[in-house]
């Protein structure tokens, strides 16, 4: 639902009344993961999208009727053997979808205006929603800040709200989006219901859909070449907040380098031992120098990156890996450098080349091989742990 939360936090401010239609599970190959959203206003716009249009139309009136009766509902669409251009998923995947109607006075509007709110402004925030559990408490939803605070009421049970807020935290530290449960305790959560015959249970398992709003991942350039210009320009398009850092003011310009968020002129490894980095992070080494690169991957490979290239022909590898050795680095650091960076697509000009190390970026990210499709029989949708949610349900409605 995040990546339509400027258009939907517009809605808000105009008191639109909407529901949102989520994926918040994928098995099989499917066009869009977790996360990917549909919505519908009252008057019948819709914005987004959850199959790049294989079950557009059959989302699309669920969430109508999401608002005219004021209750969500969770569906699951598949492959059909028998007719496979009727609704359903023609690629063979499997999405199951949360459809939440979010009127101007319902109990959840709250939660939705401080998540959308704070994700306009690039903050962090989470919505975490009841994907399975009773009728009454599926589609509830929290808004979770990064200090565990939270906003939303999940039926009135205040236990069960701080438990899911406290794991909704977690995600959102780790800027996942995914699914967790939480497990049925009276003594946690659940205040036992008396039935007529007599007894008394705590109420069922619930399944939680949390997404997760943070900041851009970083792309860190090291060297302010052309070809670092063309990566910039990628960096960008793919999402990063970038930055270029070349000890040489005279190269480091905003000029040369219009798109990128920030310019640093420092020493490489200097400024990457005082700069943030995380485990989304990507670090691409072009400075091509022997006396930058190995003082810079000395301290790169010792920190948290999601990626880590270097520039330079297979001889300046050879001789680079033989002094990063002498650093003291282990195996295990070593095996993490991607070099020479990027993926064998014979690129020559600036831009292929950049091309190359965001394909190999993509491919590292997501667990491809970077081999052709054609060739090849491994799945087309790699489902990596961040994009993994949940586990399988029946097809209908819940």
């Amino acid at each position: 639902m995040l990546d339509i939360a400027g258009e939907l936090n517009r809605w808000l401010e105009e008191g639109r009344d909407f529901a949102v239609a989520t994926v918040v599970a994928v098995s099989g190959s499917a066009p869009r993961g977790p996360g990917a959203a549909l919505a519908v206003d009252a008057d019948g716009t819709a914005i987004g999208s959850v199959s790049g249009g294989c079950v557009e139309g059959a989302v699309y009136d669920l969430c109508a009727q999401a608002l005219k009766h004021g209750q969500a509902v969770r569906e699951r669409f598949g492959y059909s053997d028998e007719d496979a251009f009727a609704v359903g998923l023609t690629c063979g995947g499997v999405l199951d979808i949360l459809v939440t109607p979010v009127p101007a006075d319902g109990p959840g509007r709250k939660a939705f205006q401080v998540v959308l709110s704070a994700a306009a402004r690039g903050e962090p925030v989470a919505l975490a929603r009841v994907v399975r559990g009773p009728a009454g408490l599926l589609g509830r939803a929290l808004a979770v800040r990064q200090d565990g605070s939270y906003e939303g009421e999940l039926g009135g049970h205040p236990d069960l709200a701080r438990a899911v807020a406290d794991e909704t935290r977690s995600l959102l530290g780790a800027g996942r989006t995914g699914t967790f449960d939480i497990a049925a305790s009276g003594a946690r959560w659940g205040s036992p219901r008396t039935e007529s015959g007599g007894g008394s249970h705590c109420e069922p398992d619930l399944s939680v859909f949390v997404e997760s709003s943070v900041p851009p991942p970083r792309m860190l350039v090291f060297g302010a070449i052309d070809f670092a210009a063309a990566l910039v320009r990628v960096g960008k398009f793919l999402g990063y907040h970038v930055t270029v850092c070349d000890a040489r003011p005279v190269f480091a310009t905003r000029i040369r380098f219009p798109e990128a968020d920030d310019i640093v002129v420092d020493w490489p490894h200097r400024y990457l031992n005082r700069t943030q980095i995380d485990e989304r992070t990507v670090v691409c080494i072009l400075t091509h120098d022997a006396k930058f690169d190995v003082p810079l991957l000395e301290t790169a490979l010792r920190r948290p990156a999601a990626y880590i290239g270097a520039m330079g022909s297979r001889r300046t590898h050879e001789d680079r890996d033989r002094r990063l050795r002498e650093t003291g680095l282990t195996e295990a650091e070593l095996t993490r450098l991607h070099s020479p960076i990027g993926l064998d697509l014979g690129a020559r000009t600036p831009e292929e080349t950049a091309l190359s190390i965001a394909a190999e970026i993509v491919a590292t990210r997501h667990g491809g091989t970077g081999m052709p499709l054609s060739g090849s029989h491994t799945p087309i949708h790699h489902h990596t742990e961040a994009h993994r949610s949940g586990s399988a349900t029946r097809v209908g409605s819940f």
